[in-house]
């Protein structure tokens, strides 16, 4: 069991580096897995298999996207040791689980942990909720194996570090067709997110000279129609894990821009090597 997560309440990037890990044990040789609390999902009843046409209203935004991403067994579940056994009484294949923000669920074994922090907002004021952003003391960072960096710089002494940077290139149309984000550039457009920091993804969108109209939402917000339209016909951009709860409705002009985790070479070397230790 590989588990992945933060410390810190809000986006850190740990979804993208969920889905980069997955792909890189592939090609390691390994038959991955991903359980997941399914945040803001309702479902009938758990644990809840997801796949790509899963209702997104029953597993929560990121096991959906995942899903759609990886095409590797996900099972959503609020008790993450029942989606782990599960995964593995329905796909035997596999042989290896990494689990989706399970850093603080210590009932789920663990063989790796990975923590993922935020560079530019680091540790905020140091203290714990509800008076800091912290879910533990930044002391649990010396019991993970890997302290994933995104934004890169970021240090803590005597820790394992891999500095990883959020790439953003292409733009999706609800209907597969793909285009050059530049493409945007010097247009002004709507830009749509729900998610840990908002702001994140609007300064890269203005990296590219995008001129942008930001709407940010709660992270995990449930998307109606009537949240989206904005009195005129001007592009509007969202991210994917809106886009995922925003499929049903989507309307011609929308798109959606996904993010792909690039992770340093140590980085990588790390990874690679603290993962091959599971093997035998």
């Amino acid at each position: 069991m590989i588990v992945v997560g933060n410390i810190s309440v809000g986006g850190t990037g740990k979804t993208p580096f969920v889905i980069w890990l997955v792909e890189q044990l592939r090609e390691w040789g390994f038959s991955p897995g991903i359980i997941s609390r399914g945040y803001g999902g309702h479902a009938p009843q758990y644990p809840l298999e997801v796949d790509a046409q899963t209702d997104v209203r029953h597993s929560g935004d990121e096991p959906l996207l995942m899903a759609q991403r990886l095409r590797v067994p996900v099972v959503a579940a609020p008790d993450r040791v029942a989606a782990a056994r599960a995964l593995l009484a329905r796909h035997e294949s596999v042989n290896v689980l990494v689990a989706d923000d399970g850093l603080q669920h210590y009932r789920l074994a663990r063989d790796l942990e990975f923590c993922v922090i935020d560079a530019a907002r680091g540790f905020g004021n140091g203290a714990l909720l509800p008076a800091g952003p912290l879910r533990e003391s930044p002391s649990r960072l010396h019991e993970v194996d890997g302290v994933i960096v995104n934004g890169g710089g970021w240090r803590d002494a005597g820790e394992a570090h891999a500095d990883m940077m959020l790439g953003m290139t292409t733009v999706m149309s609800f209907g597969g067709r793909a285009q050059p984000l530049m493409a945007y550039a010097g247009q002004r457009v709507h830009a749509v997110a729900g998610i840990g920091h908002p702001e994140r993804f609007f300064e890269q969108l203005h990296s590219f000279g995008i001129k942008v109209i930001p709407h940010a939402f709660a992270d995990h917000h449930a998307y109606r129609l009537s949240d989206l339209q904005f009195g005129d016909s001007l592009p509007l951009l969202m991210t994917e894990k809106d886009a995922v709860k925003c499929r049903g409705f989507a309307q011609r002009h929308w798109v959606y821009v996904p993010v792909t985790a690039q992770i340093d070479a140590g980085g990588v070397e790390l990874v690679r090597k603290l993962c091959e230790g599971l093997k035998g």
